[in-house]
């Protein structure tokens, strides 16, 4: 059984589409990343969760590895990341503030977390960005400490400015659109994933009610991937008229909670 499989059968409702998403997303990559795989996996998976009405915040940071057996160690990431050319130096993970968890989507491109072969890295945080008073999560410096069997995984929090030379830089800025676009598609296959049998259930008792209602909308209905890799679901419209539509294209009553990032 592979790991999204197993996310799937064993996950808790209040965490199901937190888990499931990430490793899907690796699934779907399979190998097929652009150079900054960080920051466009971040950018992706951003707009996925927030499909599925999952708040995902960019977090840049610094990253030491320690292996506790022999104490030796590896730093990647920056606290003062740069860009060279169109290659982004440094590493972003990903903060879901109202479940309080940390997403690293891509900490397997490291090679001593890679031979463990475990898949992303999600952990349950203490902190959240905006939860507390003193926002301590954003401050420089702040750190959240992860384990992988005998690996020590610290992250570092790289401030603001490091967040600004991402989102604004005009590379980013240039495939915003690809961004929101595949993880429109990401969101698309993990919604599928939800709905199956044994998992629906659970996936309704999830905190997220944009996800309630994506699932009430499609149902079982039919889907199909494009060559571009564009998803559509077949909805019958207000005529029972087939059609063909995107998630986002998918009509959902006034109160269920736009997708993130809102305008």
């Amino acid at each position: 059984m592979d790991a999204t499989a197993r996310m799937l059968e064993h996950a808790k409702p209040d965490q199901l589409v937190e888990l499931v998403l990430p490793y899907l997303w690796v699934a779907l990559a399979d190998g097929r990343v652009p150079a900054n795989i960080c920051v466009d996996a971040c950018m992706t998976l951003r707009n996925a969760y927030g499909q599925l009405g999952v708040r995902a915040e960019l977090l840049p940071v610094d990253l030491a590895i320690q292996n506790k057996n022999d104490g030796g160690g590896t730093r990647y990431g920056s606290l003062t990341p740069s860009w060279t050319g169109t290659s982004w130096n440094g590493h972003c993970v990903l903060v879901l503030p109202d479940s309080e968890r940390f997403v690293d989507a891509t900490v397997e491109q490291f090679d001593e977390v890679r031979e463990i072969g475990m898949g992303p890295m999600v952990g349950k945080v203490a902190l959240s960005i905006d939860g507390n008073p003193d926002g301590s999560l954003m401050e420089p410096g702040a750190q959240v400490v992860l384990q992988r069997e005998d690996l020590l995984l610290t992250y570092t929090v790289a401030g603001p400015e490091a967040l600004a030379s991402i989102v604004e830089h005009p590379e980013v800025v240039a495939h915003a659109d690809g961004h929101r676009r595949t993880g429109v598609n990401v969101a698309s296959f993990t919604l599928v994933a939800l709905r199956g049998e044994g998992v629906r259930g659970r996936a309704m008792q999830s905190p997220y009610p944009r996800l309630h209602a994506l699932l009430g909308a499609v149902g079982d209905a039919p889907y199909e991937a494009d060559e571009a890799g564009d998803v559509r679901f077949c909805l019958p419209d207000q005529n029972g008229e087939e059609r063909w539509l995107r998630l986002d294209e998918i009509p959902l009553p006034p109160s269920v909670p736009a997708a993130w990032p809102r305008a």
